[in-house]
This record gives C-alpha cells, structure tokens and sequence, in this order.
C-alpha cells in the first residue's frame, strides 16, 4: 500500500530580533531589533564560520543586538564586513569593533563608517573552513557588494536583493541602469547561486526566479512610465507617482518618487525621455 499522506515542508527560521538561527552548518543569522516599512522583520546580522567567524551587516548601533552577536561569535569573531553604508547596515560596525577588535572590510569608508582595508571585485577572505568572495554590484549603492559563500554557493545579497519587497533606487548615488546590469549579472552567475540570503526577510531558496521577478518588475514599470510620458504632456516625477502607485501609503511616497526619477534618468540615458531632476519636467524623447 502507497503512503500519501502529504507532509508540510519545513518552515524557515524565525525573524526573532537578537536570537540566532542556525541556516547551514556555517551560518546563523540574528535579525537586529529595527523592524519598519524599509527594514521589514528588521535587519539581518550573519556570522559565517565556526573557528574563524566573519559578521556580515552588523546594522544599527544597537547594544543589545551588538550583545547578542559577540554571545554568539565569542572571541572567534575575526572580520566584520558590510555590504554598503546605508543606516541600517553599518552603524553597528564601531561598537562591535570595540568589543571584538576584529578587522573592518567594505568597499570604502563613508558614512561615518572607519574601514581598515578595502574590498573590490573578487576579493576574498579566507578562513579555516570557507572563503567568502567580494562581488562589487552597485545601483542600490555606489559603494555595494555582495558576498559569496563559496563552500555553499550561497550569495549575501545586502540590499541588492531582498525578501519580501523591492529594493529602493535613490539617485544620484543609486543608479537603476546599473543595477539592472548587476541583477542580470547575478542570473548568469556560475557556478549557479544555490542561495540568497538577503539584507531583510528569510532566505531565498530559489534565487534565479527572484532575480527574474525583480528584473520583470522593473521592466514593468519602466513600460507604465513611458506611456506616462507619451501622453505627450511634460510630466513630473510627483505627477508619475500620483498615476501608478494609487494606494501607496504616505510614507513610502518620496521612496517610490526616488525609484521613478531613477527609471527616467536611466530613459534618458538611453535617449528614450528627455528631464533631468526629481522636480522639473519629464517628456518623451521625441516630443522634447
């Protein structure tokens, strides 16, 4: 006789701010205590390694979840790294630099963040029991990378990639043509990424169909924004927002005005609208 009974898959680990979950044999994450409507459950703090431990994003300049990271870590914390300067990534840095005297790692100094060495494209930190590689994907952030577990082929995507919404392009610092290029690159990637594990929210198990929803999101509303222009009356970006985002919540408005100004410098860019600042006025490039 065939058993069918149907068995639940296994739910993820919780997003408990300041307690540790096991992700893999080498990573736990603990979720900082900074939930809203950009952080989501809050932010992802990770620790990489048994012997040797690298913490990826320790986040905001909070004692407790600085606390409950060295509780975790102990004195086998060796690196800390962050995937870009953003408030809710970085802050944390100094505070458990003081209390674990472990190197500090990221694209650059910035921010009020104090590096002691740099990390560029394929970049790597080898320890004991993995090696971790610095990819270099700006467009959310000049100064952005991602880290690849590579015993796992598991990609710590900071705010490149995140679960549970869509990331935030904010120029002129955030670039939308250039991190359509990097999504893209990601996808590509080989060998093929197992895993992401993002900045906010759980675990990504099946990271290209995220990538590909990210990428058809954002061509999505690059299309809504173009018939937009080619109404062919000068528009601006708080007029783009009016019309396409009907039932945002008034808080998120000037990040959804950020995104917009984002998709049409990258149309002008492309020669396709004709602007040039989040203020003033938009048109289709043949009508300018």
């Amino acid at each position: 006789m065939t058993d069918t009974t149907e068995v639940d898959p296994p739910r993820p680990p919780s997003l408990v701010p300041g307690v540790p979950s096991a992700l893999s044999p080498l990573v736990r994450r603990i979720v900082a205590p900074n939930p809203g409507m950009m952080t989501g459950p809050g932010t992802n703090t990770y620790l990489v390694g048994i012997d040797e431990i690298v913490v990826i994003d320790p986040g905001p300049a909070n004692d407790p979840h600085l606390d409950a990271i060295v509780a975790c870590g102990s004195d086998r914390i060796r690196w800390i790294v962050c995937t870009h300067t953003h408030e809710d990534h970085a802050p944390g840095v100094a505070g458990l630099k003081k209390r674990t005297g472990a190197e500090v790692l990221a694209f650059d100094s910035r921010d009020g963040l104090i590096i002691d060495r740099p990390l560029a494209e394929g970049d790597r930190i080898e320890a004991t029991e993995f090696v971790l590689r610095a990819l270099h994907t700006p467009g959310h952030a000049s100064n952005h990378l991602c880290f690849l577990l590579e015993q796992e082929r598991l990609l710590f995507s900071g705010d490149h990639i995140m679960n549970g919404s869509t990331v935030v392009i904010r120029p002129p610092d955030g670039d939308m043509a250039v991190y359509l290029q990097h999504l893209e690159r990601l996808k590509d990637h080989r060998p093929r990424l197992n895993a992401i594990a993002p900045g906010h929210g759980h675990l990504i198990g099946e990271p290209l169909a995220k990538i590909d929803e990210y990428l058809q999101h954002r061509r999505q509303r690059e299309s809504q924004i173009l018939k937009v222009l080619e109404r062919g009356t000068p528009t601006t970006v708080d007029a783009i927002v009016a019309s396409l985002y009907t039932d945002i919540v008034e808080e998120l408005r000037p990040m959804a005005a950020a995104t917009v100004w984002a998709h049409l410098r990258k149309l002008d860019q492309e020669g396709r609208a004709q602007g040039g600042d989040l203020d003033g006025p938009w048109v289709a490039a043949d009508q300018g």
